[in-house]
């Protein structure tokens, strides 16, 4: 099975499949060794027969091997894809203070940075050029996560697209039958036009630097 069909088969998984192949890359990193079918069963409080049914599939789909007549066969495959292994997933390593100093603690949690930003309208990203907004801690260089819409509230920060056809990043006010987008550093002026002549594309939803 190609490496491509895998990665389709992965995205089909049930929840209890991905569950059940979850515990099964854990519990050999964690062992040295695989599971058993009735440990299995009993970790995830289901019949032994479940579990081979579900395990059976996924043999099928090219996500487990397993030898015959052999109880701790059971391995993971490389087509195997994990959500909590996705490239935006980052180890969440605590919590730090930015004002008193706490105490440092560790724990398991992860970071999804597509889950973070997901929603139920289309999302894009825009690289920021320019200081306009720094005083909402947005800087040239930074990207930001926009949400498609053109229903907007006053003090949104939007992508807005200008008559003569320019896009800028600004704070959305609607006054009377004008719009002034309002620029978050005082050197520079906001933008004040009618209506009908600014098309919002989007709002920001969260905002990615790197150092």
């Amino acid at each position: 099975m190609s490496k491509s069909k895998g990665r389709k088969s992965a995205r089909r998984l049930t929840p209890r499949q991905l569950d059940i192949l979850t515990r099964i890359r854990d519990f050999q990193r964690n062992q040295g060794y695989s599971p058993t079918m009735q440990e299995l069963a009993d970790t995830l409080g289901i019949t032994k027969v479940t579990v081979f049914e579900h395990v059976e599939t996924l043999i099928e789909k090219g996500l487990l091997r397993r030898a015959p007549h052999k109880a701790r066969s059971l391995e993971v495959t490389q087509i195997a894809e994990f959500p909590d292994e996705r490239s935006t997933v980052f180890r969440l390593a605590g919590r730090i203070a930015a004002g008193h100093p706490v105490e440092g603690i560790e724990d398991a949690e992860t970071l999804d940075l597509e889950a973070l930003f997901a929603g139920r309208r289309r999302r894009f990203v825009l690289e920021v050029q320019g200081e306009s907004m720094i005083d909402e801690q947005i800087r040239d260089g930074d990207y930001v996560v926009v949400e498609a819409c053109n229903n907007v509230r006053n003090g949104d920060t939007v992508v807005a697209i200008l008559p003569g056809g320019d896009a800028t990043l600004k704070q959305y006010y609607r006054e009377g039958g004008r719009v002034r987008l309002q620029p978050a550093n005082p050197d520079f002026k906001p933008i004040v036009v009618n209506e009908h002549e600014v098309e919002v594309q989007g709002v920001v939803r969260g905002v990615i630097r790197r150092y």
